[in-house]
């Protein structure tokens, strides 16, 4: 797959060469701008490599559906909150240049040309490429206008029994206002004409995606899926697909528009055309909020009523339909953004999750349980025994989820000699075992207390009736502080045994849920160490009661450590390093942003030091740069799985200082955020680590390269270098490791297949 950005080939084995500064050069100012890319910009620039796997051929057809839907949902999202935020800016009269010099106009007018760019790409891939490609497969996703006679009389049909109800026209006239347009709902904006009185009348009618499919299944196979108006991924649709019988769709919103004459019996539809908006979604919560609680629930019933930030609209849409909107939502010409093609392609999960047609799928991934856990034939995980015997390091998805997290709670819930469990909770599926364990513990008699995030971002209302539930079974529920969302992922167990206590302490990159378990790369660290247990106490006791925290021992806490902890590396290991005994720094995050960590990776970088960094989404350090960033490179993987875990290491002298954390470097994780990095120590562990970020450093089929002038290049294979995968490779290896163990005490693999991502 080719980019329309030149594509560059790089080799694993073409490493940075460190290059020591020369002596005398010029000082240089590490807060020049052009030092920097602009963070939304380079957001977008990740978006973009989701967009690449939905064109790149190698990729099978419904993956490719999916990174459509997810390049989408990932826009709606990005305008929901940061173009959001860039708006609340210039309306406070906040138009200043950030730390890449560029003020929110400037990057709203950057991000604009960028989405229309990507948003034309998007369209041509998915009509020129998949389309025709699903229809190949026997999936037909067509217009009303391709319907024969009889598909259109079932069509009709259809629509006057299961669509035709659900649907509310509203008219634009005296006493009768423009109706309120809900975040990410689509519409069809409708001119009609009286003919008795002339009177021309605006109209919305919205397209209730909410409670009906999407697509529309034509046929009698569909029928059944059709009239129970449940989602394509459905039995009945799924199965006539998966059979090798052709399956036809017509999108809702086309049914919709052409029997406009049963929603407005009498007079003349003159014009019609489908429509998006995009409102402000982001919450704020008052720092001295009484309720915290209540605070959240208000928010979210006014999310609801957010500003316009992002009209999107069909970009044959005449001039006086669109001129008409613009006025009736109050927005600007540059926040109306025309799609030559379908509108929200979020909504090709639906398609994707067609059952059957395994040719056209990712071959699934098995979890696996860690070997350490592996016990006796009937035997399930002793993850207290483990634990005793060593640390033990999990790498989900391949080791299984199920098996070491939540059977740890499961199994700190049943021993009887557990006194306590803590918990944090900021994303968690609405199947989630542990919340209801937390539940279990307190009718056992044992103290449960869970740190409860209200405000982690689109995931307020899970969480609030989460902790509704934990409170009305008598746990103790904590929202943490107003100003601070607790990002920490931390179970802590307190264990009777002997004439003490033993803290047992799981710290984690990723969050409690067992659906992004397997979606999801994370790490996840279990210890009784001692002193990492009295951290994560204390942790709980600064957030559940009222104080400071002092000191801690091992971990990095923000906002008050973590930062400084990093940045403190960083120079040991500047002053460490020398041409004899060279010292290194690798990382590897989602997100790169925070000034004084990039000034800090920047002088490393100055003192010759090698940097490897390993960048999934936003990367706003610039590696390349004469006398700056020589020896800096920065890669980033995106491919079936999300990379999530965060790991930071520095060498020195040929010692490794190894974290592992829930933070990225951003400002907002290190000033607002209450974060958790915890030292990995085990040898055994950190050559895991160490290997697993070596592995991310030479793959070659999921791997792009960012260069001094802001631009990423997807890398290929040099002639004659193998093809490397670090996701596969970790699966191959997590499997082929727990085989090995499995020949000695049987097979008790808890497997776990993995959606592709």
């Amino acid at each position: 797959m080719e980019s329309d950005r030149a594509q560059t080939q790089h080799s694993a084995a073409g490493v940075l060469r460190p290059q020591a500064r020369a002596p005398g050069r010029e000082e240089i100012d590490l807060r020049e701008p052009s030092l920097y890319i602009n963070r939304e910009l380079s957001w977008i620039d990740f978006n973009e490599r989701v967009l690449e796997l939905a064109e790149d051929a190698r990729v099978p057809l419904l993956e490719r559906l999916k990174f459509c839907a997810i390049y989408s949902s990932n826009l709606d999202e990005h305008f929901m909150v940061r173009v959001a935020g860039l708006h609340d800016q210039i309306d406070a009269g906040v138009d200043r240049p950030g730390q890449d010099g560029l003020t929110p106009s400037e990057t709203i007018a950057g991000i604009r040309e960028r989405v229309l760019e990507l948003g034309g790409r998007l369209t041509r891939c998915f009509e020129g490429t998949l389309r025709p490609a699903l229809a190949e497969h026997g999936v037909h996703l067509v217009s009303y206008e391709q319907l024969d006679g009889p598909q259109r009389a079932e069509v009709r049909a259809h629509f006057e029994r299961a669509i035709f109800p659900a649907l509310t026209p509203l008219a634009v006239a005296p006493g009768r206002p423009f109706p309120y347009i809900s975040n990410l709902s689509l519409s069809l904006a409708v001119l009609v004409r009286d003919p008795v009185s002339g009177q021309r009348v605006f109209a919305r009618v919205k397209v209730p995606t909410e409670i009906l499919p999407r697509f529309v299944p034509v046929g009698s196979r569909a029928e059944t899926a059709a009239s129970r108006a449940e989602p394509l991924g459905s039995r009945a649709a799924a199965e006539s697909a998966g059979e090798g019988h052709p399956l036809t769709l017509v999108p809702l919103e086309e049914v919709i528009a052409h029997h406009l004459d049963s929603l407005f019996p009498g007079v003349e539809i003159t014009d019609y055309d489908v429509f998006r908006v995009t409102r402000d979604a982001d919450l704020e919560v008052s720092d001295d909020a009484a309720d915290l609680l209540q605070a959240v629930e208000d928010e979210l019933r006014r999310r609801r009523f957010g500003e316009v930030v992002r009209v999107e609209i069909g970009a044959r849409m005449s001039a006086e339909l669109r001129e008409e909107l613009i006025a009736q939502l109050g927005v600007r010409g540059s926040e109306v953004y025309p799609v030559d093609g379908l509108l929200d392609m979020s909504a090709l999960w639906q398609i994707a999750g067609l059952g059957g047609m395994a040719e056209l799928r990712f071959p699934p991934l098995s979890g696996t349980t860690h070997p350490r856990l592996l016990r006796q034939e009937g035997e399930r995980p002793d993850v207290l025994a483990a634990m005793r015997e060593g640390d033990l390091l999990v790498h989900h998805p391949y080791d299984s989820f199920a098996t070491s997290v939540e059977r740890f709670v499961e199994q700190a819930v049943a021993d009887p000699n557990v006194l306590a469990i803590k918990q944090t909770v900021y994303r968690t599926s609405d199947d989630s075992t542990l919340v209801p364990a937390a539940i279990d513990a307190t009718d056992r008699g044992k103290q449960a207390v869970a740190l409860v995030e209200l405000t982690a971002r689109f995931d307020e209302r899970t969480n609030i009736h989460w902790a509704k539930a934990l409170e009305e079974a008598g746990v103790h529920v904590v929202y943490g502080l107003p100003a601070l969302k607790t990002h920490a992922k931390c179970v802590l167990v307190v264990r009777r045994e002997g004439d003490g206590v033993r803290n047992y302490v799981h710290v984690g990159t990723g969050n409690y849920n067992s659906a992004t378990a397997r979606l999801y790369t994370d790490l996840g660290l279990f210890t009784i160490d001692e002193e990492i247990g009295a951290d994560v106490a204390d942790m709980f006791n600064y957030l559940t009661g009222y104080g400071r925290p002092l000191h801690f021992r091992r971990v990095l806490m923000a906002p008050d450590q973590l930062r400084k902890g990093i940045c403190d590396q960083i120079d040991a290991t500047i002053a460490a390093h020398s041409h004899d005994s060279p010292a290194r720094i690798v990382m590897k995050m989602n997100s790169l942003v925070d000034g004084r960590c990039i000034r800090a990776l920047y002088r490393a970088s100055q003192a010759g030091v090698r940097v490897d960094l390993n960048v999934r989404g936003i990367c706003c350090l610039r590696p390349g740069v004469e006398g700056v960033s020589e020896n800096i490179r920065v890669v980033s993987i995106v491919g079936r799985l999300l990379e999530h875990s965060r790991v930071y290491t520095f060498e020195r002298g040929g010692e490794h200082t190894v974290y592992i954390a829930s933070a990225d470097l951003m400002p907002r994780n290190l000033d607002h955020r209450v974060e958790l990095a915890v030292p990995v120590t085990a040898p055994e562990l950190v050559s895991e680590l160490l290997d697993m970020l070596e592995r991310a450093f030479a793959d070659n089929q999921n791997s792009w390269v960012l260069d001094a002038q802001g631009r990423w290049h997807r890398r290929v294979p040099a002639p004659g270098e193998p093809e490397r995968s670090l996701q596969l490779e970790l699966a191959e290896l997590h499997a082929h490791r727990t085989a090995l163990v499995e020949q000695r005490a049987g097979d008790h693999r808890s497997p776990e297949d993995l959606p592709a991502r």
